[in-house]
């Protein structure tokens, strides 16, 4: 279970001010976050440090970040957020 001060800080950090990046990034947090592994939980930290134009490219799939581990969150993310409801 995640710390509720902790969550806070996630969901102000998740909060880009890009529309694009806040429909990928605010359902996963709110719907995902806490089922997927303490290591996953880390990185997605890890990816919030990221710049938004990175980010945007890492999920329309121009582009694939260069750190395996960042790689890896993204594709958790996307994976997550495109699966069809009742999936997860």
């Amino acid at each position: 279970m995640v710390d509720e001060n902790k969550f806070k800080r996630l969901l102000w950090h998740s909060r880009r001010g890009m529309l694009e990046l806040d429909l990928v990034l605010m359902p996963f947090l709110e719907k995902h976050f806490a089922t997927v592994s303490a290591e996953d939980q880390e990185l997605y930290e890890l990816l919030l440090e990221s710049e938004d134009q990175d980010l945007f490219k890492w999920f329309l799939g121009k582009e694939q970040p260069e750190d395996e581990s960042l790689r890896h969150i993204v594709n958790v993310i996307i994976n997550c957020v495109r699966a069809p409801k009742g999936s997860r």
